[in-house]
């Protein structure tokens, strides 16, 4: 009787321990994390934190050539201590009348004016009030025409931004005046202000 009593509770001792066991092995179903590390961030998390961390608008390469109605982003330096991002887009190459450039007296015989005209936009938010954007024109060949003329025409005032370009979105239109000797044509707008765009600037042909 008293060896079948220790075997009965022999029994009892091992059932125990195995539901013991049993219990241990669900609960490392789920490892806990290691001290001294942080779980791997959600999808949302992650797809968050990118967003934050991405540019306000993909830079244009130096050099690039784009068409008339295009826009393009580049990096903008404006005074001694202003700079930001801005895209530019350039919405038409406009030809004038020689009798638009009256006012600059002979200086303008044999000259035919043209209008760039463009779309200025605050990209990143930077303060960049009262900045202002100047295109040059080039010939058929690619090349300068030659002609250097400042200043506005009552058909081509060029503008500055207001005291409120420096919120992201913010716009202003301006014009540059440029000009060509008579039988040339301008054929294309330039913008080549900045890092490595001094040597390939942006393009926008009609």
């Amino acid at each position: 009787m008293k060896h079948v009593r220790t075997t009965a509770l022999l029994a009892a001792i091992g059932a125990a321990f195995l539901l013991s066991a049993c219990g241990g092995e669900s609960g490392q179903a789920t490892p806990a994390t290691p001290s001294g590390t942080s779980a791997a961030p959600s999808p949302a998390a992650t797809e968050s934190s990118t967003a934050a961390a991405a540019p306000a608008g993909d830079v244009t390469k130096p050099g690039t050539e784009l068409k008339v109605g295009e826009r393009a982003v580049v990096p903008f330096k404006y005074g001694t201590n202003k700079s930001g991002t801005i895209a530019i887009t350039v919405t038409a190459i406009d030809k004038g009348a020689n009798a638009d450039l009256a006012k600059y007296g002979d200086k303008a015989k044999g000259i035919t004016p043209y209008y760039l005209r463009a779309t200025v936009e605050n990209v990143d938010g930077a303060d960049l009030s009262y900045a202002s954007v100047n295109l040059r024109a080039l010939g058929a060949d690619g090349r300068s025409t030659g002609v250097i003329i400042t200043g506005s025409t009552d058909s081509c005032k060029s503008e500055t931004a207001g005291k409120d370009f420096k919120t992201a979105g913010a716009k202003f239109e301006t014009c540059t005046l440029q000009g060509a000797r008579e039988g040339s044509t301008v054929e294309a707008a330039t913008f080549d202000k900045g890092d490595g765009y001094d040597k390939s600037p942006v393009v926008w042909k009609n």
